[in-house]
């Protein structure tokens, strides 16, 4: 898969760099903190989601003002700034209809977005997000931006991480050490330091939660439950405040789901049958499987019980018993680590189309 990279210039004369890459029905992700399009096409960390949501989906994405390949030197960074930085992207890549993305901050846009413009968003999934910022929250949130603050002007352009560390640690506290030392680099090279401390600032005064409720479109909202960045409380509250929004858990400290954990393949799971680009088998033995045990392996390999399948499929759990006892037969596998085994194939043969 490759990647264009594009330019577009925002009402304030602000040159915005945009994305695309996949195939597909077109998945805009809004912008997020500190990305760089062209580093995150090689990361450790974005990569594997560059791969997934552009399989089966043309993928437009873009760096936010001050960031990345984006104008460095910007005056306004607020909600309307923002938003208006969306709509000329999405204008420039020639898109009327799309499903919208909006991660962490990012879906603060995203839903002030669907709100405004509810005749051009088809879906909408909001992942790590929140409708207010810090300074909207609970006192002890406030005296954390203010630490994470002086974190960024103490050391944001130090040849030693140990203060951009800090994020690191709270963005990927299980991330590998190749993770973690890429991420600390990545804060350096896409963001000044002053630019940093103004987008945090900024980030703290969001507030659009007036808007919730006059999202229209159909919405997923997902979160992981141990999230050092963004509190689970905030997901529960958008789901909550978005009409007949669905709200999904994930079992991750994550703030950014790694290719490896469990939770991952279930973000994969839920996001493709909302947006209705399902995992296809490449491998002979798992395409023989029919429709339905598809369906239930998908499932398995994104980590729910079978009770869990069971309700998600409108079955019986015996049902889902029988469908699993076929595909181990089918797939040659038995005993205590079929379910695993079973997973894996399903896992290693499958790409989302």
């Amino acid at each position: 898969m490759r990647q264009q990279i594009r330019f577009c210039t925002a009402p304030d004369g602000v040159q915005l760099a945009y994305a695309v890459s996949g195939h597909g029905p077109p998945l805009v992700r809004v912008a997020t903190w500190l990305t760089h399009l062209d580093h995150d096409w090689e990361s450790p960390v974005w990569r594997h989601w560059l791969d997934s949501l552009g399989q089966g989906n043309t993928l437009v994405r873009y760096d936010e003002r001050g960031c990345g390949l984006s104008d460095r030197e910007v005056r306004d960074l607020s909600v309307d700034a923002w938003i208006r930085d969306l709509e000329t992207v999405v204008d420039a890549a020639g898109i009327d209809t799309f499903a919208l993305l909006g991660i962490s901050q990012g879906a603060a846009i995203a839903l002030a977005y669907a709100a405004q413009h509810r005749e051009r968003v088809s879906r909408l999934v909001l992942y790590g997000g929140y409708a207010r910022g810090r300074r909207h929250r609970q006192p002890i949130e406030q005296r954390r931006e203010e630490a994470l603050i002086s974190a960024i002007r103490a050391g944001w352009t130090d040849p030693n991480p140990v203060f951009r560390h800090l994020f690191t640690t709270l963005f990927l506290p299980e991330g590998t050490a190749e993770q973690m030392a890429w991420y600390d680099e990545l804060q350096r090279q896409t963001a000044s330091a002053e630019t940093a401390v103004r987008l945090f600032e900024a980030r703290g005064d969001i507030d659009v939660l007036e808007l919730a409720p006059q999202v229209r479109v159909e919405t997923l909202v997902l979160h992981t439950r141990d999230d050092r960045v963004v509190p689970a409380d905030e997901g529960r509250l958008l789901a909550a405040l978005i009409p007949d929004a669905r709200l999904v858990l994930l079992e991750s400290p994550n703030h950014i789901l790694l290719a490896d954990e469990p939770a991952w393949r279930t973000f994969l799971a839920e996001v493709g049958s909302f947006l209705g680009t399902r995992a296809t088998p490449t491998n002979t033995a798992v395409a023989a499987l029919s429709r339905r045990e598809l369906e239930v392996l998908e499932l398995v390999a994104a980590g729910l019980t079978n009770e869990e399948i069971a309700t998600r499929l409108y079955l019986s759990a015996r049902t889902v018993e029988r469908h699993l006892s076929n595909i181990y037969v089918k797939l040659g596998v038995s005993g205590k680590s079929g379910r695993a085994l079973a997973a894996a194939a399903f896992s290693s043969a499958s790409r989302y189309v």
